[in-house]
């Protein structure tokens, strides 16, 4: 009798642990628990990572976790990968990451303090670390950008590597975008033939939250437009044959849907290496909350037309399928 009843046990055991295993088959919206923002999402070593903002009271808002994932649908939260006892020069506000790997460091740009003129001390700083995971340090000990320029106010950083290996900064509040040359060590900037560090490139209905990617040779733009506390908030983009344009806006591709959720931007891209399988990552706000910082990390498919143009996003609650990278 008792070796039947072990073997029952086992047997359900079993059962249970298979049970477990498959029924999560999509990643579900949100991807992982909490609030959190500005998501931006890549690939590092066979692995999917999400940096977000920690989205809270600009005062609470004082540190970064990450997240990562080898199928999409699976994450674990690495918690505290930055935080302003790291960055002396931080004290609130640290928001939209945005991080690429080089020669085997790790950098990451990010906003801090939410300066509103240039007499207060924060704009777009720097950390570097060993690990994608952190932890990470302050890599100059003082902001990459501290001042307005052509009207952008510091924030909403995006780093861009080129085809010919050359790396950029596109960034820009306040309806206003720049891009800027990095040095090869990201230390600060290198000048355009014209002279200039701060290349202003605003398209039509540009708010915030720059990003940029490469299909079939040409370069997509995108950015969000609105107000991010509001249902109004969208990404739309434009097309270009140059990292600096001229970008015309062709249309929103991410926006709200009442019956799912509202405020939807703030995003990046990520595509499968090898593949022309993109998603997108991005946050919303859940129908049932009206407190602008309560917003969600979501992942969703985004497709091509026959000619390059983004199909809408449909926004989901199921999110997206499993993703083994090879």
């Amino acid at each position: 009798m008792m070796k039947k009843l072990i073997g029952l046990s086992l047997l359900c055991l079993t059962s249970f642990t298979a049970f477990s295993q498959t029924q999560k088959k999509t990643s579900g919206n949100p991807v992982f628990p909490g609030w959190y923002a500005d998501p931006e999402g890549i690939i590092f070593n066979k692995t999917f990572w999400i940096y977000p903002t920690f989205s809270a009271p600009y005062n609470q808002q004082v540190h970064m976790d990450a997240f990562s994932s080898k199928d999409l649908v699976s994450w674990s939260k690495h918690p505290n990968i930055i935080d302003t006892s790291a960055i002396k020069w931080a004290k609130r506000a640290m928001w939209a990451p945005s991080i690429i790997e080089k020669e085997k460091k790790y950098y990451l740009f990010f906003g801090a303090n939410d300066i509103q003129n240039d007499q207060e001390k924060g704009g777009i700083g720097v950390a570097i670390a060993d690990r994608p995971e952190g932890p990470f340090k302050d890599y100059l000990g003082k902001p990459l950008i501290d001042k307005f320029h052509n009207g952008a106010q510091p924030i909403d950083q995006f780093v861009f590597r080129d085809k010919d290996g050359q790396y950029y900064l596109f960034y820009g509040g306040w309806r206003h975008c720049n891009v800027a040359k990095l040095k090869s060590d990201f230390t600060g900037f290198e000048p355009f033939e014209d002279g200039k560090t701060f290349k202003e490139i605003t398209p039509k209905g540009y708010v915030e939250g720059p990003f940029m990617f490469i299909r079939n040779g040409k370069y997509y733009f995108m950015w969000s437009e609105g107000g991010w506390t509001g249902p109004d908030y969208s990404v739309a983009y434009a097309i270009a044959d140059s990292p600096f344009g001229p970008f015309e806006r062709v249309g929103k591709i991410l926006q709200q849907d009442p019956k799912v959720a509202t405020g939807a931007g703030h995003h990046s891209v990520v595509q499968v290496p090898g593949k022309d399988e993109w998603y997108i990552v991005y946050h919303r706000r859940p129908l049932t909350e009206t407190d602008g910082n309560h917003r969600e990390t979501c992942i969703d498919e985004m497709t091509f037309d026959d000619k390059g143009m983004i199909n809408p996003v449909t926004i989901t609650r199921e999110g997206v399928k499993a993703v083994r990278l090879r």
